[in-house]
Parts: C-alpha cells; sequence; structure tokens
C-alpha cells in the first residue's frame, strides 16, 4: 500500500482517479480548494484537506506528511477562456505547479503524476497524433500544459523527481456504478452540453461547423472515457515505481467520433431529442484529432477499454438522471 496525495480530487476527473487509487488499496488524500470540486464526489475511505496550491504555507503543512506520490489534477481548462485571461491560467496552471513542485522537492515524496493535454501539439500535422508530434500549442492552456512538461524535466534531471505526463484527449463518461454524482458545472466538453440541452437547462446547443472534410462534416474528436483514464494514472504510478523512469504517454483511443454522432447516439440512449443549430466553424478547430496511444500499451499494459460511444454517454446520462430526481 502506497500514500497518495491527489490534488484535484473532488473534481470530475479526479475523483474517479480517487477510486482507482482506493480500489488499488492505497491510502489516498485529497487537497482541494473546491472552486469547481463537488462535496457529492469525495470518497468516504480518502482523507480531505479544504486548501489551495497557492497557498505556499499550507502546502509545507501538507507535505510534512509522507506520500509516495503526488496526482496534480487542479488545472484551469478551457482553451478558449485562456486567450481572453492568460493571466488567470498563468497564476493557477504554471505558478501553482511550481508551488507544488517546491513543496514536493522539501519532502520524501518524488513521484509527480501530471494531468496534461492533447493540447501541447496543437494543429495536428498528422494523424493519428502520436508523443513524437511537434509541440506547437495553438491556446494559452496548451502553452500552460508544455511548459509545465518542461519544469517537470528539469525537476526530474536536479531533484530526482520522476513523472508521467499524461496527454489527454476528450474526457467523458462516468463511472459506471454510479459512485460519482457531482456534474461539472458550466461545463465546456460537448457531452454535457448535450446532456444539459436534453435536460432543458439549456434551450438549444450550437454545432460548430458542418462543412468540415468528414464524413457528416462535423468535427471529430478522439473521446476516452473517465474511468479509462483514470486507471492510466494508476498504471504510470506502478510503472514508474518499478522503471524509476519518467512519461509522457497520450491517452486516447485511436479512433473518433463526431459532433452528431454523440448527438444521435445520446438521442438514442435518452430517448430524447437534441434540440441544436448549425453554427459557424469556431477558429482554431481542426476537423480532425485523433490519438495514436499504442505507447502507453507498450510501455504500461494500457489502453482504453470502457470508451465506445454508447458506454460514453449512458454512462453520463445515469448520473444526469440522479440529478434530476433530487430537483
Amino acid at each position: 500500500m502506497s500514500t497518495i496525495l491527489i490534488i484535484g480530487g473532488a473534481g470530475y476527473i479526479g475523483s474517479h482517479v480517487v477510486l482507482e487509487f482506493l480500489n488499488a488499496g492505497h491510502e489516498v488524500t485529497i487537497l482541494d480548494n473546491m472552486s469547481s470540486g463537488q462535496q457529492a464526489n469525495l470518497q468516504a475511505k480518502a482523507k480531505f484537506i479544504h486548501g489551495d496550491i497557492q497557498d505556499r504555507i499550507k502546502l509545507r503543512e501538507v507535505f510534512q506528511d509522507h506520500y509516495d506520490a503526488v496526482v496534480h489534477l487542479a488545472a484551469l481548462k478551457a482553451a478558449g477562456e485562456s486567450m481572453f485571461v492568460p493571466d488567470q491560467y498563468s497564476i493557477q496552471n504554471i505558478n501553482g505547479t511550481l508551488n507544488i513542485l517546491d513543496a514536493m522537492s522539501k519532502s520524501s515524496c518524488k513521484v509527480f503524476i501530471f494531468s496534461s493535454s492533447a493540447a501541447v501539439y496543437g494543429m495536428p500535422e498528422y494523424l493519428p497524433m502520436d508523443e513524437k508530434h511537434p509541440l506547437q500549442p495553438i491556446n494559452y492552456y496548451g502553452f500552460t500544459k508544455l511548459e509545465v512538461e518542461r519544469f517537470l524535466g528539469w525537476f526530474d534531471q536536479l531533484k530526482n523527481i520522476k513523472f508521467a505526463s499524461l496527454r489527454y484527449f476528450n474526457a467523458a463518461g462516468y463511472d459506471t456504478k454510479k459512485r460519482i454524482k457531482g456534474l461539472e458545472q458550466n461545463p465546456a466538453n460537448l457531452l454535457p452540453i448535450i446532456l444539459e440541452t436534453v435536460m432543458g437547462i439549456r434551450p438549444e446547443m450550437s454545432v460548430f461547423g458542418n462543412n468540415y472534410p468528414t464524413s457528416d462534416g462535423t468535427c471529430i474528436r478522439d473521446y476516452i472515457h473517465v474511468t479509462d483514464l483514470a486507471i492510466a494514472h494508476l498504471k504510470s504510478f506502478e510503472t514508474i515505481l518499478k522503471t524509476k523512469q519518467s512519461l509522457k504517454l497520450n491517452l486516447g483511443t485511436g479512433k473518433g467520433f463526431s459532433v452528431l454522432d454523440m448527438i444521435k447516439t445520446t438521442e438514442k440512449v435518452t430517448g430524447q431529442k437534441v434540440n441544436y443549430n448549425m453554427a459557424g466553424r469556431r477558429e482554431g478547430d481542426p476537423a480532425d484529432l485523433v490519438a495514436k496511444a499504442d505507447l502507453a500499451k507498450e510501455i504500461m499494459g494500457w489502453e482504453a477499454t470502457q470508451s465506445d460511444l454508447e458506454n460514453l454517454v449512458r454512462s453520463t446520462w445515469e448520473v444526469y438522471k440522479l440529478n434530476i430526481n433530487k430537483k
């Protein structure tokens, strides 16, 4: 059994990561400022500390306890928003991570699992995108993730902190056993927006562009079930313990679904019509964005097993229905 500090463990992805580490028998502590995390996502078996990664004194106190690894998921993540408030993204994503690394480097903890993003690549020069793809972010969010990866390389070299930089593609879905019940507030991702439309929270949604060079004219993305993502965090920790080597890995499925695929599957699963309108393309949206995640399978034996489109939609809808029934 290891002791794991999961920063941002009350959030959407973080709460699923907590579940997987608990299921594997580890002792988990969650550090979260609850700005987007939710009480409903906290697991009774995990210790909870209310704190902020901008509070350096609090971080030093937290790291007085021994941890075998840190999983860091406390970041701002809206790519579009990052272009308007880069200062906020610098403070949270870059300075906040450096605060963690500073406190960590003064402790005995030497493993850092980082929530990175496919946004570090920018526009695809070829598909599927592997880890050798050029790193040219086209939004400030992607820039912050890439900068942190560069810092991690130096902390590995100078402080012997081994890291896994996990480059997510599009996270979706919920725990199929419905142990995570908190919905994302003001979501920016496609599936929650579709389901908010189904629920009437939004009167309608926009599909941005229907003239892309794809099968139905709408954008294609690589959607990965959040439980598959969470398992990858656990496997990356286990791999670092075995190999003593840092990792930079894509987490995706290698196949894509279009916006209309997601809408049609939601209509099938929910039995309800999705009200949408066709809008113009958004600047910077590539037609197709799909991962090559062979390296994750080769290095740590991981591959996505729960990311079929119907499971993505159904597992999310089941949790949305729980919240509908509360109202």
